[in-house]
């Protein structure tokens, strides 16, 4: 399974979104805390519309995973390390060999019409990933097609993998499907089946209606599922309402139509920032902006120098970056693996904005900047035995990666690298430049979305440098070993360990320039309490811990229990 995770390559027209502090509230020392109680209903505004509610069919639209985050439940779950945790599985094991995963079923479990969830749902839903007519992604089918389904009773499933692939788990979170009212429905007849806009999932919330307006989805309302295996949500509903723009979902703010806006940016995120009555919460998404440098090229040789390398990096103001081009929304990286999951090196800091030490480090490796060149001059080049240090770096045609490359080549002037730019329209540049291995730079933005599991393996192992994802024909055999292990040791201290040691290695030897990862602002009513964002698998995630939102509140008083609103 040499390519069993499959990060996508994307470039995004702009990157919105922004670092913020989680609101907490503390009582003071002479008022009780308050005690949720169920009621309420939580509105937000969401941008775009839904098209199937459906689980494995949803990896194309975002609104249809927001709702399908309430409605469905997989049988694992991430906890706020990114590390997997029982669900709808009661518990699982592997053998020592790493292919056989026995999962058990949790007793307690029902569908929102009330059938039991039993081994028959397990096999309908992973059997579907595995259709000749899935219309999903293609390298997910290609995946589950290798992997044999057993049911061994009505609780106990087995998934016989034909390698060791520690990230297995992770890929068991998908929500279920219903084999009670779907045996028989293939894939691709799923696409436009009736169970699409009348779900049955297993969620905390149970579907309830959608409001529809000339045609066209205006809301869906969710109520709370009494029979939920979970926590008992304390809110009674939840309503999604779809909106074309952000201006849209804020004239419906201001107009009290909504509690809450999803992902809002630009202006509209200034406003509610400067609201009193709105509370913002952020967290990092699995995503990054990545400077791939071609290590193999055959005319640019510098870029298999790890000090040329180090240099390039150690001359951007990635801060100055992230705040000239992106509003401030996003974070500083330090390398692949993301930060806050369990497989980040918390002690590794990113490389510091150190011009000089770049300048150092060019000199060093016989880098010279002709005798009396001037900073902006065109005779301001560094060679090396008559070779420039030069090269073109491509990049999407939006405006938002256009301004980052522009600073980019005016970082690296600075330090008397020439840097040509090239734009061109993002849907090419994975065909046409990064997988033919074309260019000698791609600025682009790395998707790890989906699967917190970190497994470097496909863009950083040496065998993957021909013809799999190592775009930048990284070849370290050090760092292939770790990987190699990594994504085949169930331990996940030993696997942490690993990981580590990888990071270390990275960012010494700095193949490719990270840049920074973007981070996903929710903004709620300050009246909702209890909401709290961990590190994001996708944005749905800001409904993780939902069931622990709450509106109203009892507080405890010497005379009597009373219910008001939390203030």
């Amino acid at each position: 399974m040499g390519r069993l995770r499959w990060q996508l390559i994307i470039a995004l027209g702009g990157l919105i979104l922004i670092a913020a502090l989680l609101l907490t509230q503390v009582p003071g020392p002479d008022q009780a805390s308050p005690e949720p109680v169920r009621g309420g209903t939580y509105a937000e505004a969401v941008i775009g519309s839904p098209m199937r509610l459906n689980p494995v069919l949803d990896g194309f639209n975002q609104v249809d995973r927001d709702i399908n985050r309430l409605l469905y439940t997989g049988l694992v779950r991430f906890n706020e390390q990114g590390v997997p945790e029982p669900d709808l599985a009661e518990n699982w094991a592997i053998s020592a060999d790493g292919l056989t995963y026995t999962v058990t079923l949790r007793a307690d479990a029902v569908w929102h019409d009330g059938v039991a969830v039993t081994s028959d749902d397990v096999i309908y839903t992973f059997s579907k990933l595995q259709d000749a007519d899935y219309p999903g992604r293609a390298d997910l089918r290609a995946m589950w097609e290798q992997i044999s389904l057993t049911r061994l009773d009505d609780r106990t499933v087995q998934f016989k993998l034909p390698e060791a692939f520690s990230p297995f788990l992770d890929y068991l979170s998908v929500g279920l499907l219903p084999d009670h009212l779907l045996r028989g429905v293939s894939a691709g007849d799923l696409v436009n089946h009736p169970v699409n806009l009348q779900p049955i999932g297993t969620g905390p919330f149970r579907f309830v209606s959608f409001e529809v307006e000339d045609g066209v989805m205006k809301r869906v309302s969710l109520a709370a599922f009494d029979d939920y295996y979970g926590q008992p949500p304390y809110l009674e509903r939840v309503d999604l309402l779809f909106f074309d723009t952000q201006d849209e979902a804020l004239q419906a703010y201001e107009a009290g139509g909504v509690q809450g806006i999803a992902g809002p940016s630009g202006e509209t995120l200034q406003l509610l920032l400067a609201d009193p009555e709105m509370n913002t919460y952020s967290a990092r998404l699995p995503s990054a902006g990545v400077v791939f440098l071609n290590t193999k090229h055959p005319e640019k040789t510098f870029l298999g120098d790890k000090s040329v390398r180090q240099a390039l990096l150690l001359a951007v103001n990635r801060q100055s970056i992230i705040d000239r081009f992106l509003g401030g929304q996003a974070v500083v990286a330090t390398g692949p693996v993301l930060p806050g999951t369990w497989a980040y090196a918390e002690a590794l800091a990113p490389l510091p904005f150190d011009p000089e030490r770049a300048a150092s480090l060019l000199d060093a490796a016989g880098w010279a900047v002709p005798v009396g060149a001037v900073e902006g001059s065109p005779e301001y080049i560094r060679a090396s035995e008559e070779l420039p240090l030069a090269f073109t770096l491509v990049h999407a045609d939006d405006a938002v990666h256009a301004a980052i490359a522009q600073a980019l080549q005016e970082y690296w002037g600075r330090i008397g690298v020439v840097v040509t730019l090239k734009a061109v329209p993002a849907s090419t540049l994975l065909s046409d430049y990064l997988e033919p291995r074309d260019f000698e730079a791609v600025l682009t933005d790395l998707d790890l979305s989906r699967y917190p599991d970190p497994d470097p393996y496909p863009f950083w192992h040496d065998s993957q440098a021909e013809a799999g994802q190592n775009y930048s024909g990284f070849s370290d055999r050090n760092t292939s070993i770790w990987l190699e292990q990594a994504r085949t040791t169930p331990d996940l201290t030993t696997r942490s360990e690993l990981y580590r040691s990888f990071q270390y290695r990275f960012q010494d030897q700095t193949p490719s320039l990270f840049l920074y990862h973007p981070v996903f602002t929710t903004a709620v009513s300050a009246q909702m309490q209890g909401v709290a964002l961990g590190p994001m698998v996708d944005p749905s995630d800001r409904f993780g811990g939902i069931e622990r939102w709450y509106i109203l509140a009892r507080r405890a008083r010497a005379e009597e229990p009373e219910t008001t609103p939390n203030q």
